[in-house]
């Protein structure tokens, strides 16, 4: 049961108009430090590289250099004591309250901005890496491990963009190897940007059609973050999209931010 303080009724229509919200103290420091420590032994290990589930998002893959934007799927897969923290419950029971009715976990993943040298998170929409036979009633609730601030690359959201559909993305930089997406003339959204800045247990959240980025880390520390996707049943469109940015090797199930 999420606590009613934690999410209010002016709560739920803010995100409704805006697609976003932020909530503060969702996660309690043991819960963090397991976090963390899992995110630090998982990338110092190399966990899911063989199987392509850690990788940089802001590279090509090729393992030259240090990566910029270090992710890894479903962590859980690897540290599997994630899977026992209650803070799920608690993702789920806000995810349920924001989306209205009950929920499953659709994706996890960790995400980290290494000091001084963390890529920014492109513009996008997640929606853009999923299937465009589908419409989606989705939820991402992004954790911060440590705070997360305009420095080191919190997130930022173009307000009501929830409500458009899913606009033509491209490979980041248009390197056809990128794993990652970028929206096309990315740079018409920056002077629309609010900042959501939050503390360590704290989390943003939002729509996965609203317009998105995370800037890069500026700072002598790093910035990892722990996502959690909920959805309802996704609906099958009457006429589908194409998105011939997903040819190749992109896989719809990644989203990330």
């Amino acid at each position: 049961m999420l606590p009613s303080h934690l999410v209010d009724d002016v709560d739920l229509a803010s995100f409704e108009r805006d697609g976003f919200l932020t909530v503060a103290n969702l996660a309690d420091q043991d819960t963090l430090n397991t976090l963390n420590s899992a995110c630090r032994r998982l990338l110092k290990d190399g966990s899911g590289l063989e199987q392509g589930d850690q990788f940089d998002l802001a590279g090509a893959g090729d393992g030259k250099g240090a990566p910029k934007l270090p992710q890894i799927m479903w962590p859980s897969r690897y540290a599997p004591e994630l899977s026992e923290l209650a803070y799920r419950q608690s993702a789920q029971a806000l995810a349920e309250r924001l989306l209205g009715g009950p929920v499953q976990l659709t994706n996890e993943h960790m995400i980290y901005k290494p000091p001084q040298h963390g890529s920014p998170t492109p513009w996008h929409q997640d929606q853009a890496y999923h299937s465009p036979d589908m419409l989606y009633n989705n939820v991402n609730i992004w954790l911060a491990l440590a705070d997360a601030t305009i420095e080191n690359g919190c997130m930022q959201y173009v307000p009501g963009s929830h409500k458009l559909d899913v606009l033509p993305h491209h490979p980041i930089g248009n390197n056809a190897t990128s794993r990652g997406l970028e929206v096309d003339n990315p740079e018409q959204y920056a002077e629309q940007a609010i900042p959501c800045p939050v503390p360590a247990g704290g989390v943003a959240v939002h729509r996965s059609y609203v317009l998105h980025y995370a800037g890069p880390n500026r700072t002598s520390t790093g910035r990892p973050a722990y996502i959690l996707v909920f959805g309802r049943e996704p609906q099958k469109r009457d006429k589908p999209l194409r998105f011939p940015w997903l040819s190749g090797h992109h896989d719809g199930a990644k989203a990330r931010s």
